[in-house]
Parts: C-alpha cells; structure tokens; sequence
C-alpha cells in the first residue's frame, strides 16, 4: 500500500513496479509468480525459499522498488508523495500452502489495473 494511501499508481509504473519486483525476487532466490496493482497498492504471488524470513523479502521488495520509481521521477508520484517514502510502513502477507494456485492468481488478475 502507498504512502497514505494515495492513488499514485499509473499502469507505466505498474509496468516499472512489475521488473523491479522480479529482479529483487531472482536475487533473494526467490519468483515473483503473478503480480498486478491498483492505483494504491500492489498485490503479488511469490515463491520463496523457508531460509528467507517474510520481513526480509518484504523490506527489500519495498526498498528496492521506492527507490527506484523514485529515482524515474514520475510526475503522478512526485505531486502526491512528497517525502522519502512510498510505501506504508506496513503490509499483509499470507500462506497459500492449501489455496490452488490458480484461484490465487485469478483474484491477482482482477485487480483494476491503471490505464
């Protein structure tokens, strides 16, 4: 989720969001799986080894993607988020050992992707 929830999101940055989380994944040995977003938030799959702890990934997935969005300069994230930050300093994460994978990817797929 972005920074005060803000709708800053553009399917350009989506776009961006979607290489950036897949490069950090590929160096945590791990695969981002489905990813889509909305204009506030991102939903993403990820298959990742049991040596690396949630907050691990998480942390870097957000570090890694604020700065560089940030460092594209996008005018729709420049004018609604002014400091440092992107993302909240929270987020949700949930097993999906007993879940098909396909239904978990279905619900990622509907997402209102920006235009």
């Amino acid at each position: 989720m972005t920074k005060y929830r803000r709708g800053v999101f553009t399917k350009e940055v989506i776009d961006d969001l979607r290489g950036i989380f897949a490069g950090v994944c590929t160096d945590l040995e791990a695969e981002l799986m489905e990813f889509d977003g909305e204009h506030d938030h991102v939903h993403l799959l990820v298959n990742y080894p049991p040596k690396l702890a949630v907050s691990v990934l998480v942390n870097s997935l957000k570090g890694v993607s604020s700065r560089m969005i940030r460092k594209k300069n996008y005018p729709c994230i420049r004018k609604k988020l002014w400091g440092g930050a992107l993302w909240s300093p929270s987020y949700f994460a949930a097993s999906c050992g007993g879940a098909p994978i396909a239904i978990i990817r279905q619900y990622i797929e509907q997402q209102q992707t920006p235009e």
